[in-house]
């Protein structure tokens, strides 16, 4: 991948159209302002575009986007979690700084600003299909409708392709969306496919066509035909969420719309896959990223800088020219966006954070796993908070049995219920003797720090935190991350974490130990902390 990936820079480099970027990157008063299409998958790790050199998925409408505009390699979620990762992208902040909305399936409070409300107050008319904002509870937070806008999700297909698709039609929604906007008034849309999220059917990858052997199986996981087939059947997913997309692209271009539009292509956070989704880990957090407006902005590059979702709603607001916006962590991309150059081209952008907390209901008393995380071009080093619990939930306890469970908690196995269940994870615990070191990548308990060299290892199978070689690049991420996080006022480093352990949860409970009430704050951590009022 890596070789592919530095063919493409020297191609692009070929193709760059000089000047065009410059002549370009600012708005007069009499342009409208940019339509903006926004298209987020559910669970898409990078580097699953085919653009990036992937031979087993094909993404025409992402790779089209990235040849019209720019390719990202290195951009990051805030959050390796579907609900967190959203609240960031839509606030510009990072989920130490969002209350219950930094943890998953909790509340969304309505004192954080949102940036589609700031684009309708600016004149955009907003709309979503799909997946918004979630899982979690708005309504009793105090929103009238979703954070991101209105719903577009009547239209709906008669038939799918494969079990656990989702029948909602994206493209006939978004064309519905677009027929009811008024006149000539610039638009966001959030296109929020519900793809590549599990559950998938069974063989699906291989049914559609698929080979084996174009499964590319992340260095964490073991290359079994299993396996393999797992990965095919996401990949599958994949390119239903990328052949919606180009319905989307098509009918901008017949309606003289494309142009004029700033569209934005990423995912929430990582493939649900054991040692991936819901882990700081790189296949967790890393993703793809395209951009393009072809009015404006150059094309046929390929950008290194390390960039995260959290830098998007500046950019939105930049791009819309909405003065007074309310102060936000990430930083604007436009200095990325109108450059010729590709490559590295802020060198101001040298670190990303990220962070996560609770997944699901997976330990006693309704406990997360909190850690925090700091990438650079060659490093990740995290911090793994609470080093005493299992990252991906507690195991089974010996003799526990797969009965019903009571006050309509879900029961307790198969365990780890961090990890979505699927064929892969299942086959991890069953053949856990064959395969142990896989295993304990997934499921065990992990230091209180690890460090890994990215270029070399970007699997994150080998922890280098005890590398004496490394001591001196492992202290200056600790401290650049802490300064990071007390600056940014992250309760987990100013003696208030705990504050996360009693927000809600409004997913299923399982018949766990101690606290296990849905939908309600946890009274053994709360200290007096204000509540959101619960309807």
């Amino acid at each position: 991948m890596k070789k592919n990936i530095s063919i493409l820079i020297v191609l692009c480099s070929m193709l760059a159209l000089p000047g065009r970027a410059n002549e370009k990157s600012q708005l007069t008063p009499k342009q409208k302002p940019p339509n903006i299409l926004f298209a987020i998958a559910d669970d898409q790790s990078f580097p699953y575009a085919s653009i990036y050199g992937e031979n087993g998925v094909s993404t025409p409408a992402f790779d089209k986007v990235a040849e019209k505009g720019v390719l990202f390699t290195n951009a990051f979620v805030a959050a390796p979690q579907c609900s967190p990762s959203r609240a960031a992208i839509l606030t510009g902040k990072n989920i130490w700084q969002l209350e219950e909305a930094g943890t998953h399936g909790s509340y969304f409070p309505k004192k954080f600003q949102v940036f589609t409300d700031l684009l309708e107050s600016a004149g955009y008319a907003i709309g979503f299909t799909g997946k918004p904002w979630g899982p979690g509870n708005w309504k009793d937070a105090g929103w009238l409708r979703n954070p991101v806008g209105p719903e577009f999700n009547d239209k709906v297909f008669s038939s799918v392709p494969a079990k656990g698709i989702s029948r909602t039609d994206y493209f006939e929604n978004f064309k519905e969306f677009y027929s009811q906007k008024t006149g000539d008034s610039p638009f966001f849309f959030w296109y929020g496919g519900h793809e590549p999220h599990r559950v998938y059917e069974d063989g699906s990858g291989i049914k559609a066509g698929k080979n084996l052997s174009d499964a590319m199986v992340p260095s964490f996981l073991p290359e079994t035909d299993l396996v393999k087939s797992d990965v095919l059947d996401f990949t599958f997913e994949v390119e239903w969420f990328d052949t919606q997309l180009g319905k989307m692209l098509k009918f901008l271009d017949e309606k003289g719309e494309l142009e004029n539009t700033l569209i934005v292509i990423t995912a929430d956070n990582g493939m649900p896959f054991p040692s991936a989704k819901a882990n700081l880990q790189e296949y967790g957090t890393h993703v793809p990223l395209a951009i393009c407006w072809p009015k404006k902005i150059a094309g046929n590059r390929v950008v290194t800088d390390l960039v995260g979702m959290i830098d998007l709603a500046p950019t939105f607001m930049e791009i819309a020219a909405i003065q007074n916006a309310p102060g936000m962590t990430g930083k604007s991309l436009s200095k990325i966006l109108f450059s010729e150059k590709q490559g590295v081209v802020d060198s101001d952008r040298k670190y990303v954070f990220t962070g996560r907390e609770r997944h699901t209901h997976a330990r006693p008393d309704n406990l997360g796993y909190p850690a925090r995380a700091v990438r650079t071009a060659d490093y990740l080093y995290v911090w793994n908070i609470k080093s005493d619990r299992w990252p991906a939930g507690n195991p089974v306890p010996k003799g526990a049995k797969n009965t019903p469970a009571k006050n309509g908690t879900k029961n307790l196995l198969p365990g780890y219920h961090d990890v979505d269940g699927s064929p892969s994870k299942q086959f991890l615990l069953d053949e856990k003797d064959v395969w142990p070191k896989y295993f304990d990548l997934a499921y065990g308990k992990r230091p209180a720090e690890q460090l890994y060299d990215i270029k070399n290892d970007p699997g994150c199978v080998n922890n280098l935190a005890d590398n004496p070689e490394l001591l001196r690049v492992k202290e200056d991420l600790n401290k650049v991350l802490m300064d990071e996080l007390k600056k940014q006022g992250d309760p987990r480093v100013l003696g208030n974490g705990d504050i996360f352990e009693s927000y809600p949860r409004f997913g299923s409970m399982r018949n766990f130990p101690g606290f296990k009430e849905r939908g309600k704050y946890n009274p053994a951590f709360i200290n007096g902390n204000e509540m959101i009022n619960q309807n």
